[in-house]
């Protein structure tokens, strides 16, 4: 899986538009939100085949302005504060955490800006190492 990042008009329509091209393309969109900053919408979205999304949405004119790893964790759902505990983890280790939100399973997707250290961390929360 992958995290696209899509520019998309601050206007009615803009978000269909994307899901639209996407379902005609084949690209089921697995997690993710959308936002408008600045008169901008800014979408980022899980997908299995981000080339092939970048592809039909470029056709459509809509940018996807990067393409980017993700680290995916199950957090205990009945444990509060688990999002605090794995993004304090992150920082400890230097990793600053550019995009954060939930898959459509409510698993944590991260993208950060050190992927291969962000990897352990998250590789050694999954086995229960918190440090």
């Amino acid at each position: 899986m992958k995290d696209i990042t899509i520019y998309l008009q601050d206007k009615p329509g803009a978000l269909a538009e994307m899901g639209e091209t996407l379902g005609q393309a084949g690209i089921s969109l697995e997690g993710g939100g959308v936002f408008v900053h600045e008169g901008k919408g800014i979408a980022h979205f899980l997908v299995e085949d981000a080339q092939k999304a970048k592809e039909a949405l470029e056709q459509k004119g809509i940018p996807v302005t990067s393409i980017n790893d993700v680290l995916i964790q199950k957090l205990k759902q009945d444990v509060p504060g688990q999002l605090g505990m794995i993004c304090s983890l992150m920082a400890k280790n230097g990793i600053n955490i550019l995009v954060q939100y939930s898959d459509h399973c409510n698993q944590l997707v991260l993208v950060v800006d050190d992927y291969e250290k962000g990897k352990i961390i998250s590789e050694k929360w999954s086995k229960g190492i918190y440090e």
